[in-house]
């Protein structure tokens, strides 16, 4: 492997998220959560916004250990044709939804760049916002995307330990870790307009791995400032393969964890998803929590056919409906918002702005 990033062991990025994260009494962590709450408030308001997750494919080439999707995986394989994404689509937009990320495995013949670019075109004419989680791309392929419709991509790092990275990884284009972590800057370079990471919790040790992403978010934010940054909080789940994480990640600590990155990264996007329990996401929305996913569905399909859909990725935790969500969140004077990105801001930042250095 060649030499890791300077950025990454940088302590100077995430020395003051260090002591937020030590484990302490239960006051502390009250405080910390008054503290980040104060903080969402000013900095957001009381607005929430939802997105739900499009799968357009379980084919995958790579063998994550702790992923349903994994190429060794009995279940069967499959892709949503262009027609179908279009019902699929159209069931979402009934739901509300107005903002879809599209998800893919890594690139194999059935699923490549070609596919993904026509299937963003396809939700880019119904959604306001479309966004992908999908295999790493060059930077061309990035701004074919942008121009076809995508404003953003998630990719996560899944960890940030190189030398567990690649017992994880058993094989496949995922076990790169260099070209995996740069992937966020081709994707800015490439004109796309933000970006998502984030760390698979457990799979790791937890402290290191969240100084790790805040030493990766303020990369980011300060070599690519015009650009939007985002956060995620994954927990492993139950999944096909039954991996069992190496490290537990109870409640306490993803909270504290949430908390510390807002305190220390207040006008960051801090994603939770249904992987979450409906008390957790409940408890976090407001408090810390901006942004969240909605009425998920983790197989390929399922929003216009359930009985269609197979196998999933990893267990959703958080099932419940669109209407009961959003009941939830104006119980806590919280206001979901489906749409807040006009279609007419879509296509590429320039080659001068996303290099802002």
């Amino acid at each position: 492997m060649n030499a890791l990033p300077s950025w990454l062991t940088d302590k100077r990025l995430s020395e003051d998220l260090e002591p937020l994260l030590a484990p302490t009494d239960d006051g502390s962590l009250e405080m910390l959560a008054a503290e980040a709450q104060a903080i969402t408030l000013r900095r957001f308001g009381r607005i929430i916004s939802l997105y739900a997750p499009l799968y357009l494919s379980n084919f995958c080439s790579s063998g994550c250990a702790y992923c349903g999707f994994a190429s060794d995986r009995t279940a069967p394989r499959r892709r949503l044709e262009f027609d179908e994404i279009e019902k699929e689509l159209t069931a979402m937009k009934a739901l509300g939804i107005g903002d879809a990320l599209l998800l893919t495995g890594e690139r194999t013949s059935a699923v490549g760049f070609d596919y993904l670019r026509r299937a963003v075109e396809i939700a880019a004419k119904v959604m306001p916002r479309v966004a992908v989680e999908a295999f790493p791309m060059t930077v061309a392929e990035y701004r074919a995307l942008a121009e076809a419709g995508c404003t953003g991509i998630t990719i996560y790092q899944e960890t940030y330990d190189p030398e567990n990275y690649a017992k994880l990884h058993r094989w496949g284009p995922k076990r790169d870790f260099l070209e995996r972590l740069e992937t966020p800057e081709r994707a800015l370079q490439g004109g796309i307009r933000s970006v998502g990471i984030g760390a698979l919790l457990g799979l790791s040790e937890p402290v290191g791995e969240a100084l790790a992403l805040a030493r990766h978010v303020r990369h980011l934010c300060r070599t690519y400032w015009k650009a939007g940054v985002s956060v995620s909080f994954p927990r492993i789940r139950p999944q096909e393969g039954g991996y069992q994480p190496a490290f537990t990640v109870d409640d306490r600590f993803l909270a504290r964890m949430i908390f510390a990155f807002r305190i220390g990264m207040p006008d960051v996007d801090l994603v939770l998803s249904t992987r979450e329990s409906p008390a957790f996401r409940d408890g976090m929305a407001g408090l810390g929590i901006t942004r969240m996913s909605i009425a998920s569905r983790t197989t390929v399909g399922g929003y216009h056919d359930a009985d269609s859909a197979g196998a999933t990725q990893f267990e959703v935790s958080d099932d419940r409906s669109a209407e009961a969500f959003c009941a939830a969140l104006r119980a806590k004077n919280l206001e979901p918002v489906f749409k807040n990105w006009d279609a007419a801001y879509n296509g590429p930042i320039s080659e001068k702005e996303s290099l802002c250095r």
